[in-house]
């Protein structure tokens, strides 16, 4: 049996797709075949579970002619958008469908109405596989290093640390700066600030305003090297992002920082049927939120009480907590 799974965006979408994978894998003895973007190509190339990954490397209509000679049984769709019924249809395959759930998604952003299921997403990823006789494992999310990989990045590692993930895509989901600043200021163990190019000057007002245990790595670590510090770290701090969903793949102890977001959509870190300790802070206190299922680049109030507002004392006594 071979199957063709469809899913392009984003990098913590793409992780809390690795349980579907990996039961596809196990339970049917499949061939399991991977389309995606190729930007997170780096993300599935390393996955055990994968027999062959495709990139979406040229035009729709061109990639899904291509892959026509693999012969697929099936199609299991998990991202189920207009580009991803070209595929389909050119296939000429049985397909199942990821459900979205477009419409609840707009009541709860634009009236707060919540006819959202109150199950995680990679419950909802399980749902088109569960037609195969597909069902969740509990293990949780998977996140593979290469298997030569070596942090080579001048840094000691070997005390304990926190790594906290400042960035996230929008700006509505970023926890303010000057509360990470008067947090890191009130903590005595190194501390790695983690995030791309976009976040390295934020990353380089922290680190001057706090003292010499906090390290900014925003934009100098490949994401492997960013999940290595996850994977190693005592404790993660972030927002909703893709590293809140790495560092749940490796189990570890996080504490979840939200804005316009909300984890009703069901994008909570992930740890199947293991038991992890963990906080999620976020203001329900607000009329407005959520104002976005995704995000936007400044607060449509202009007030940004959903970050603002959180509470920096409790989030320190949370951190004494976990780590």
């Amino acid at each position: 049996m071979k199957i063709l799974i469809i899913r392009f965006s984003s990098i913590g979408d793409i992780v809390l797709t690795t349980p579907v994978i990996r039961c596809l894998k196990q339970q049917l003895n499949a061939e399991i075949h991977y389309l995606t973007k190729p930007n997170f190509a780096s993300i599935l190339n390393t996955n055990p579970y994968i027999d062959k990954l495709h990139v979406l490397d040229k035009s729709l209509i061109a990639k899904a002619n291509e892959l026509q000679s693999e012969k697929y049984d099936y199609v299991i769709d998990l991202h189920n958008n207009l580009r991803t019924l070209i595929f389909k249809t050119t296939l000429g395959v049985t397909a199942y469908n990821f459900p979205k759930l477009n419409f609840e998604k707009w009541l709860l952003v634009n009236f707060k109405i919540n006819k959202i299921p109150q199950i995680h997403i990679v419950e909802r990823y399980f749902k088109p596989a569960e037609v195969l006789g597909i069902l969740n494992d509990g293990k949780g999310l998977d996140y593979f290093l290469p298997t030569n990989f070596n942090f080579d990045y001048p840094i000691d590692l070997n005390k304990p640390y926190l790594a906290w993930a400042i960035g996230a895509q929008h700006f509505t989901k970023r926890f303010p700066i000057h509360k990470i600043i008067s947090i890191c200021n009130k903590l005595d163990m190194p501390i790695y600030l983690l995030g791309g190019k976009e976040d390295e000057e934020n990353g380089s007002q922290i680190a001057k305003q706090t003292h010499n245990q906090v390290v900014n790595l925003c934009g100098k670590l490949s994401l492997h090297q960013s999940a290595y510090m996850v994977k190693n770290c005592s404790l993660l701090i972030t927002n909703d992002t893709g590293l809140m969903h790495i560092g749940a793949a490796y189990q570890k102890r996080i504490i979840s920082l939200w804005g316009n977001t909300t984890p009703l959509l069901g994008m909570n870190p992930y740890y199947g049927n293991n038991e992890v300790k963990q906080a999620l802070f976020e203001n329900n206190n607000l009329s407005c939120r959520p104002c976005s299922k995704i995000g936007h680049h400044s607060c449509p109030k202009k007030h940004f009480k959903c970050m603002e507002d959180l509470n920096i004392q409790l989030i320190e006594k949370k951190i004494a907590e976990l780590i």
